[in-house]
């Protein structure tokens, strides 16, 4: 029992448990590659072409571009927090169906869809869902800031949403294409940085559009930034999916007494790699693809980080749209861009906590692993969560109770930066938990989450509003930090027999059908 985590007793290595540092007690390792002392997991192919043999300069420069447009696309959701009450007041309709249209409907196709595009990526690629979601968003844009009436921006939300699935959750899976295990946790560092600007930072840059310019002006901007983010996709975000090795020439050379076989392979020309479509990459059928996420959350690890992180994103949407509702209500009375500058010390937070949370994940996995013989277990992710539970408990509890006493508004603030600061290492710990243990039904798991995540924020921002004016602030923060403390205990079982549940998949009848 390495680290408290309880052995299989049936399977040695369950699919996640890998070797990533050299030791004698597990064996040779030379015939490996490595990087430095670290033993590279996945082991990269011969093949040129392979993402994860390409330039490091090339692989973060598309991680850049995707976790900027996942940012953007993000933003595209709660961007109207700070007018929510200014869309009531213009369309004459209440403020929780303004917040369930505008906000939650958003959330919903954007899960509803992924099943759809998920599917698809896994068979013609990623490049194509994410040039096509793009240029599909710049047309939502310009519909927002054409948009005349209510059901017209409704509307336009149901088709951004669902335009918004392969730039909010294909990015996971493309990390897991371009890198190796013991980089992960930084690559999405730098994707939950850029989720942090667009839900706090993109809440503030629109505060100061609709008190200034009006709501129309926020889809404006925003299409704007997608028109930049087109052609930097189209030249520079190349296909990461990987297939079999293209044709390749071997000769043998003689070295010594021995014969070294040295492989050639032909790198793809850039001009083809800008292919849009390159047929089919995967003979798997496409509705077989679209119904898999759903028997994925038998899984343990799928359906632990389904909880996690889905509760966890829509706490942050919660608390981002009931202080809106109380900043701008008697004793603050803020405006609506003095309700956007509220997320500024949350984005300083985060901008502390994203990067901080992607190293310890890296860190610590390499750490325990070099005192566990070199092995490496996935549940080694969950450390983060002994982080990210205290900080969003005291930050549900402390925002609630300041609220309530009508407490200067730095403390409201404080406590929402404690919370904010919570999330990156739950999402860190969640998300790269379930690449390690399911990489190959990475795209699907991230499916089911995301679904997940939908539903809880379409039913949050539903009913959060209502329920907050009817019993106050102190008694709804008071539930969801009791909530928030049920969801992460789930922790302790799923680290101390996450072994043993991987293990039990992999020897179910279901996996086997699955992988079939």
């Amino acid at each position: 029992m390495g680290w408290g985590i309880l052995q299989d007793p049936l399977m040695a290595s369950p699919p996640g448990t890998s070797t990533i540092g050299a030791s004698p007690v597990v064996g040779d390792t030379d015939f490996l590659q490595k990087d430095g002392n670290i033993i590279l997991q996945p082991q990269p192919s011969d093949n040129v072409n392979d993402p994860l043999n390409w330039s490091p300069l090339w692989k973060n420069t598309i991680m850049i571009i995707l976790a900027f447009s996942s940012g953007v696309t993000t933003a595209l959701g709660p961007m109207l927090t700070p007018g929510l009450q200014t869309i009531a007041i213009q369309y004459h309709v209440s403020l929780d169906m303004v917040s369930s249209l505008m906000i939650g409907f958003f959330a919903f196709w954007i899960g509803s869809t992924t099943f759809f595009t998920a599917a698809g990526a896994n068979i013609w690629g990623k490049r194509p869902f994410f040039l096509i979601s793009t240029v599909i968003l710049i047309g939502t844009c310009v519909w927002g800031y054409l948009a005349t009436s209510f059901p017209s921006l409704a509307a336009m939300r149901v088709v951004q949403g669902m335009a918004s699935a392969p730039l909010e959750t294909l990015v996971t899976s493309s990390v897991s294409d371009l890198f190796f295990v013991h980089q992960r946790g930084s690559r999405l560092a730098i994707w939950g940085v850029m989720l942090a600007s667009g839900v706090l930072l993109g809440q503030t840059i629109s505060g100061y559009i609709i008190q200034t310019l009006g709501i129309r002006s926020t889809f404006a901007i925003a299409g704007m930034i997608f028109i930049l983010l087109l052609p930097l996709t189209y030249f520079f975000v190349l296909e990461t999916t990987f297939t079999s090795p293209r044709e390749r020439t071997v000769q043998l050379q003689e070295k010594g007494n021995s014969f070294w076989m040295i492989e050639h392979d032909e790198r793809e020309l850039y001009r083809r790699r800008l292919r849009v479509f390159r047929g089919r990459l995967s003979p798997e059928s496409y509705w077989k693809g679209v119904v898999k996420p759903f028997p994925l959350i038998a899984y343990p690890a799928v359906l632990f980080s389904t909880i996690v992180y889905g509760s966890f994103f829509t706490r942050l949407l919660v608390i981002s749209v009931l202080s809106a509702t109380a900043f701008g209500s008697p004793p603050y009375n803020l405006t609506p861009s003095q309700i956007g500058l509220t997320n500024l010390p949350l984005f300083g937070v985060a901008l502390i906590g994203s990067p901080l949370s992607g190293w310890m994940a890296d860190a610590i996995v390499k750490s325990m692993a070099r005192r566990n013989r070199g092995v490496f277990e996935p549940e080694f992710r969950l450390t983060l969560m002994l982080v990210a539970v205290p900080l969003s408990t005291i930050g549900f509890l402390g925002f609630g109770m300041s609220v309530d006493s009508q407490a200067p508004l730095v403390w409201p603030l404080v406590f929402m930066s404690l919370h904010s600061l919570s999330i990156p290492f739950a999402t860190q710990a969640s998300l790269t938990y379930v690449i390690d243990c399911h990489p190959k039904d990475a795209n699907q798991a991230f499916v089911t989450i995301n679904f997940a995540k939908a539903v809880f924020t379409f039913l949050a921002t539903t009913y959060v509003n209502g329920w907050y004016l009817r019993v106050g602030p102190k008694e709804v923060f008071h539930i969801i930090a009791a909530i928030n403390l049920v969801v992460c205990a789930l922790t302790v079982p799923a680290y101390v027999f996450g072994k043993r549940f991987r293990g039990m998949v992999a020897r179910s009848r279901l996996a086997q059908k699955l992988s079939g």
